[in-house]
């Protein structure tokens, strides 16, 4: 059962390109639905586009305009790199020194009903010569999502992932179920496997998204897209309504 009581949750994925922020998206536009006001941030990020403003990530984006909550863009994406490379080689490439504690003021800053925090690649993707995204959620003391990306190999990443998750100490609120290969053979097969590995049904189930469409952010006082930012998502509410209720954060 997920813990009681959640004000935040740390999303990361059994690697990368597996759909956390359809998921996490989908999870913020259910939640705001439903009249919450939930803040976001996409701490750490890597690949992203130069503009009048400065660096923008198009994850990070995404998250600000599913949010209803204000928060500068240094709050929500404190260490934001151009190269899509590894976070901690375009750290070293940029000079820059990849600082938990300042990500954990910054989340301080965010006042809201709930938060969402998205990872970047997987539970173990390396920040530092010394740290990894796993430390992440430990500075923040929050619980944790697993997304798994439903394609043939998911098997052994979601049960790494699951163990790694639960040997760190934190709590692992559940898993999502994200299917991103349409033609994976035997996808029920699979699912009812995850399902034993898990030890747990999903919080929620996403079906294929086909090819994300950008998204025209809605007028409102925050965080409007700069000149050269597309913001990609396609989010389901639909299932970010189950993975809310699922989380109890509404009825």
């Amino acid at each position: 059962m997920p813990p009681k009581n959640l004000t935040a949750v740390f999303i990361t994925g059994t690697d990368t390109g597996v759909g956390k922020t359809h998921v996490s998206v989908s999870l913020v536009k259910a939640l705001v639905k439903h009249g919450l006001r939930v803040g976001v941030m996409k701490p750490i990020a890597s690949g992203s586009d130069r503009t009048p403003e400065g660096l923008r990530n198009s994850d990070a984006m995404a998250l600000a305009e599913a949010s209803n909550v204000d928060v500068p863009y240094t709050t929500l994406n404190p260490f934001c790199f151009e190269p899509a490379i590894s976070p901690h080689i375009a750290a070293v490439e940029a000079n820059i020194e990849i600082d938990l504690r300042t990500i954990a003021r910054e989340f301080g800053q965010i006042s809201a009903d709930f938060t969402v925090v998205e990872g970047a690649g997987g539970w173990y993707a390396p920040i530092s010569r010394t740290q990894s995204m796993a430390d992440l959620p430990k500075a923040l003391n929050i619980p944790v999502v697993l997304v798994v990306g439903v394609r043939l190999g998911c098997l052994n990443h979601a049960r790494l992932s699951k163990e790694a998750i639960e040997a760190s100490g934190l709590a692992l609120a559940g898993w999502v179920a994200n299917a991103i290969d349409p033609a994976l053979e035997r996808a029920a097969e699979n699912m009812a496997s995850l399902e034993r590995i898990m030890g747990r049904a999903p919080l929620a189930a996403f079906p294929f998204a086909s090819e994300p469409q950008s998204v025209q952010p809605q007028p409102a006082t925050h965080l409007p897209p700069p000149a050269g930012v597309t913001l990609m998502a396609h989010p389901n509410v639909r299932c970010g309504e189950h993975f809310a209720r699922a989380l109890s954060l509404i009825s």
